[in-house]
């Protein structure tokens, strides 16, 4: 029989309703704060994030793409220390990634876009503040400090007064890069909010009210704190795809790019580049960057994979611009996939979202460490001390991956 002398130091017993912190210490991984999202937002919020267009066979394929790298380890390599560091559009960055853009965030969580930038400052990584904010850019410029780098993601509207109008903003509050999104001429399908029947803001339907009772919480913060409102516009009463329609200008071409240069006085990065032929031309016209992105999947569905695409666009480009990357991005070690196949820096967004849903900006800090602890083990794994150091030998894409 068990001597309970001795079996007594082995037993622990929990708390059998742990707080928020302990909750979010439990999260081993994105998807553990995707879980915990799940339970404590509406589904409207919650689908909004989650959802792509479509049948969502973007998304899928993209973190299918992930998936099927294979790592290829080095051994025997002095791996004590671990550089994370990198430069990123002429400036030093923590970590080899950033916030990306994301429109409606204080939907998520109250604290919003302000919650991510904070917690971006304290992890040294760039915060893109979306055109479709719920955080005024001088206001999320005034809840950082001199430390943070803060980007701002410009859509270009048909009334193209009101978008210079926000680039001047953004310059005078102290944002140093522009992310101009072009794969939004109009608005992708998205089907979950359509079902759900999504309106900006949202409002409460029979089932919204239903399933309010089981997301209490999320219900008494939404009502009870500043009401939804976006930086960039005064109101709307619609859904976000009818929204997007009307205020998107599905007449941008290359020409309004070089009109934006000029206007920007700091760095200038083209969101949304999904060809090997538009990688070059725009490598052409001297903008600082691109992402390659088919918009986290929400816009065209079978878009190209950006995973799948970076080998072609780094062959072509060179070194003329930099190559960030997103979409799909759930772990550490996606990211130094993208690193080691050609890309410069990648940005995520359910990931921080994901965190935010699940426990504010204590829930975007648990996010950004989930990634940095995976993607420095992955590192250390591959026998690897530097970001620098990531090449095309350490990755294989496996066969299925493949695209033609």
């Amino acid at each position: 029989m068990p001597r309970p002398r001795e079996l007594a130091p082995l037993v622990r017993f929990e708390r059998p309703f742990p707080g928020l912190a302990r909750r979010l210490a439990r999260a081993q991984t994105i998807w553990d704060l995707r879980e915990l999202a799940r339970k404590r937002t509406p589904r409207v919020a919650f689908d909004y994030t989650d959802g792509a267009a479509d049948e969502e066979i973007t998304l899928r394929r993209a973190r299918q793409a992930f998936e099927d790298i294979e790592f290829r380890p080095a051994i025997l390599r002095n791996v004590a220390e671990t550089d994370t560091t990198t430069t990123v559009l002429g400036k030093p960055a923590a970590l080899p990634f950033g916030i990306a853009p994301t429109g409606f965030t204080r939907m998520m969580r109250t604290e919003g876009e302000i919650a991510g930038a904070r917690a971006a400052e304290r992890a040294g990584i760039p915060f893109a503040l979306s055109t479709m904010a719920t955080t005024a850019i001088e206001d999320l410029a005034a809840a950082t400090g001199p430390g943070a780098r803060n980007w701002f993601q410009l859509y270009m509207w048909k009334d193209r007064e009101r978008s210079l109008a926000l680039v001047d903003r953004a310059a005078r509050a102290g944002f140093d890069t522009l992310l101009v999104t072009v794969d939004v001429p109009v608005g992708g399908a998205r089907l979950r909010d359509a079902r759900n029947g999504m309106t900006v803001p949202p409002s409460i339907t029979l089932g919204g009210a239903l399933d309010a009772l089981r997301k209490p919480r999320w219900w008494w913060d939404f009502l009870t704190t500043e009401p939804l409102a976006f930086a960039s516009l005064d109101r709307w009463s619609g859904t976000v795809g009818q929204m997007l329609d009307a205020m998107f200008d599905p007449t941008v071409g290359f020409d309004d790019l070089v009109w934006l240069r000029e206007r920007w006085p700091g760095r200038v990065v083209v969101k949304g580049v999904q060809t090997v032929a538009d990688a070059k031309r725009l490598a052409g016209l001297g903008v600082d960057g691109i992402v390659l992105s088919n918009h986290g999947g929400r816009q065209l569905d079978r878009a190209p994979v950006p995973l799948q695409l970076l080998p072609a666009v780094r062959a072509e480009v060179g070194d003329d611009l930099e190559i960030h990357l997103d979409t799909g991005i759930m772990h550490g070690g996606d990211i130094v996939a993208a690193l080691a196949l050609g890309a410069r820096f990648t940005l995520i967004g359910r990931a921080y979202l994901y965190g935010l849903m699940a426990g504010g900006e204590p829930g975007v800090d648990r996010a950004i460490e989930i990634l940095r602890s995976q993607l420095i083990r992955t590192m250390k794994l591959l026998g690897v001390s530097a970001i620098e150091e990531l090449g095309p030998a350490h990755v294989r894409l496996l066969d299925r991956a493949r695209s033609g």
